[in-house]
């Protein structure tokens, strides 16, 4: 589903990514892991296209997303990706269900079907109390969960997610990788994850370790 060709990317005289080739089918949960300055998150936003490499290729399905222009592929972006990150970069000054409806809003989806929508992903990430709390009011794991139903909104072919649960408690962090395997199971959600954490790595579908620039 997803494929990249000899990806490089170096940040002045640094080369980070040195020619990565990997296949990501749908409906798997793939782990990218690797030391610090390894060249993860980097990796993470070129399959998300919130960076570019300096050569090679990106394929989602038949589309080849390194020739979309920008006003193109920001479309794609929205569509067709979901993002989870470290610290859930919720707007503070919106209400969970808000915040869970704005990609919907920017990809133009109706504002009646849009909260339709998050209400049902809100519920089935068990929040149906808390869609009217704002972020400040609700615990860590809820503000992810909140995150999750976020980047799920326009039913995207991947979510994206870096270091989703390194800023959680070990309890919401389990609760957050068992959401993540039950997302895959029952909606056959694809996921590509930046983790340090070696217990998930190793029960996800696949893990891509990052050593001096390409995996091994």
């Amino acid at each position: 589903m997803i494929k990249a060709k000899n990806i490089r990317k170096s940040f002045g005289q640094l080369e980070v990514l040195k020619g990565i080739d990997l296949e990501i089918p749908l409906g798997k949960i793939y782990s990218i892991v690797g030391a610090s300055g390894a060249g993860k998150t980097t990796l993470l936003q070129i399959l998300g296209t919130l960076s570019t490499p300096d050569s090679g290729e990106i394929y989602f399905g038949d589309q080849k997303i390194s020739a979309m222009k920008e006003k193109q592929l920001s479309a794609f972006r929205n569509r067709e990706i979901g993002f989870v990150f470290q610290f859930h970069h919720l707007l503070p000054e919106f209400t969970a269900l808000e915040n869970v409806c704005i990609p919907a809003f920017i990809a133009k989806t109706s504002k009646a079907k849009a909260e339709t929508k998050a209400k049902e992903l809100l519920q089935y990430l068990g929040l149906s109390d808390r869609m009217e709390h704002k972020p400040s009011e609700l615990s860590g794991g809820e503000k992810q969960r909140v995150a999750m139903a976020r980047a799920l909104i326009n039913n995207p072919s991947v979510v994206m997610a870096d270091e989703p649960s390194g800023n959680l408690d070990s309890s919401n962090r389990d609760e957050l990788h068992e959401l993540l395997f039950k997302l895959r199971d029952e909606m056959g959600q694809t996921f590509v994850i930046v983790t340090h954490d070696d217990h998930f790595a190793e029960r996800s579908d696949k893990i891509l370790h990052i050593k001096d620039g390409v995996i091994g």
